[in-house]
């Protein structure tokens, strides 16, 4: 959710229980899928473990500098979707899809021949997490989904309920809003980016804003504006369109077998608890956890709970 916000997921939260040398410990294997290079960094040992970060533009570096030091007791398996990262871009943005990010999480299982996996993701990357679970549930052992979305109508609702709050607590703001929105710009016209950007990401994105996050010393590209352009659509902010839009697995999430734990945060502003305590219904089998403490990212702000839960539910004694 949130184009210019997102971008904020890389560079503006808490360095938690991570190991600050953790990028240094990964290198890059690009791998051939499609006729495109991809990005694949793969250390440890044990059950197999991947992290599939949000967006649907960000790279794969917070999650690794969150859950990198998990290949001390797991294979654990970041890598850069079409579009991402150090990955190619597609040659036609149309590429850019959730099926696509599904199809890509396969491929790299089969590269890598490992039978089960297991899937943690963030935010967009719930997405996939969720549907990857549904279409090849006998390759899943368990799954993690941290401040995620159900669906399309999930992720369009959250972002209604983020339009009201900017709108109802920043009113000021919010008339240059409705000024840009009656010239006809959407939300991937830089004049009304710009503007988006200027609200305060409290409450929304953290609980704590004074947060840092670790990230790579060397250049990388962390967040890919077209391909969330092109999953989210040309006006996200305010109508998703795209692929996300078609997205539904509300019926089908009872019927996963995988071992499942949901996070959310109490001060979500993106995934908001409103709609998150849903998966209760929707998956009743699933374990459900709300941290009160946090906004978007509950593994930064509430990290001693989070990482005790985390490796409880994967059976890690470090």
């Amino acid at each position: 959710m949130r184009c210019v916000l997102l971008i904020l997921i890389c560079s503006a939260f808490a360095k938690a229980q991570t190991d600050p040398n953790i990028f240094d410990k990964f290198s890059s294997e690009f791998i051939t899928i499609d006729g495109y290079k991809i990005n694949l960094e793969v250390k440890g040992e044990g059950d197999p473990i991947f992290f599939l970060p949000g967006g649907p533009g960000n790279s794969h570096d917070y999650m690794q500098g969150n859950f990198g030091q998990y290949h001390t007791s797991n294979k654990v398996v970041f890598f850069d979707w079409l579009g991402r990262g150090k990955s190619d871009n597609a040659s036609n943005k149309e590429e850019y899809t959730v099926e696509a990010d599904v199809e890509m999480i396969e491929k790299i299982r089969k590269h890598l021949n490992l039978d089960k996996i297991s899937l943690v993701g963030h935010s967009y990357g719930t997405v996939p997490a969720q549907a990857y679970a549904i279409k090849y549930g006998d390759e899943v052992e368990k799954m993690v989904l941290i401040n995620g979305f159900h669906s399309g109508a999930m992720w369009q609702a959250n972002c209604d309920s983020y339009n009201h709050y900017a709108k109802t607590h920043f009113p000021e703001k919010w008339v240059k809003v409705d000024s840009l929105r009656a010239l006809g710009y959407v939300s991937t016209d830089q004049p009304l980016q710009d503007l988006y950007a200027t609200f305060p990401t409290k409450y929304i994105y953290y609980h704590n804003t004074s947060l840092q996050q670790n990230v790579p010393d060397t250049d990388y590209r962390g967040w890919a504006n077209e391909v969330y352009e092109q999953i989210i659509g040309p006006d996200g902010d305010f109508d998703v369109s795209g692929s996300m839009i078609e997205q539904d697995y509300r019926r089908m999430l009872k019927d996963v077998k995988a071992k499942t734990l949901i996070i959310a945060g109490r001060y979500d502003g993106v995934s908001t608890p409103e709609f998150a305590v849903q998966y209760k219904t929707f998956m009743p089998q699933a374990q459900f956890e709300m941290f009160e403490n946090s906004g978007h990212n509950p593994y930064l702000e509430e990290p001693q709970k989070f990482y005790k839960l985390f490796e409880e539910f994967f059976e890690i004694n470090k």
